[in-house]
């Protein structure tokens, strides 16, 4: 039985050894969160997110020391949970201009192994984040996050404004008709 083609298939990037979601979402202003799962026996291996599109040239922006211990720089933290064999990073305050693509890795002696991630930042929050705050503060609400808050105004947009809106049109479009009908 030959082990090298294996060995070589799980020391190349993205293959079995981590793997993560093939692409997440976020709104502006808020957070992401993404999870890697990686196979027993990396467990205190260092490991990293990065940022671009070629796995050769991607830029770290956050490293664990090969602990469990949560490493913050800027607006990203990483934590490694060994026993779960699972990588969490969270970027917060979230820009569109941090769509881009990304890589959990782990670091090790030869090529690093890495699986990339698609990371899209909706518009949203940020423009309106400052008056939601306030509002929910004002309110008594403090407890309430701005995200869930937009998330539930999409939903009262979506299931019951829209519909009464179009109720509306069609009431006024039926009785524009029926003013219009040459009476008997």
């Amino acid at each position: 039985m030959q082990l090298q083609p294996v060995l070589l298939l799980l020391s190349l990037p993205g293959c079995v050894s981590i793997q993560g979601p093939e692409s997440v979402r976020g709104l502006e202003g808020g957070s992401v969160t993404v999870q890697c799962h990686y196979t027993p026996g990396w467990e205190t291996y260092k490991k990293w997110w990065c940022r671009g599109a070629y796995w050769k040239s991607c830029d770290i922006l956050v490293q664990t020391e090969g602990s469990e211990q949560e490493v913050k720089r800027d607006h990203v933290s990483i934590r490694d949970n060994q026993r779960q064999h699972l990588l969490t990073v969270t970027m917060k305050e979230v820009r569109q201009s941090d769509t881009d693509t990304y890589w959990c890795g782990i670091s090790k002696p030869g090529p690093d192994l890495g699986a990339p991630i698609k990371v899209t930042i909706d518009p949203g929050v940020l423009s309106t984040q400052a008056s939601l705050q306030s509002r929910t503060t004002t309110s008594g609400r403090a407890g309430t996050s701005s995200g869930s808050y937009i998330r539930h105004h999409y939903i009262l947009l979506v299931f019951l404004k829209v519909p009464i809106l179009l109720l509306l049109v069609a009431a006024v479009l039926w009785l524009k008709g029926s003013q219009q009908r040459p009476s008997i």
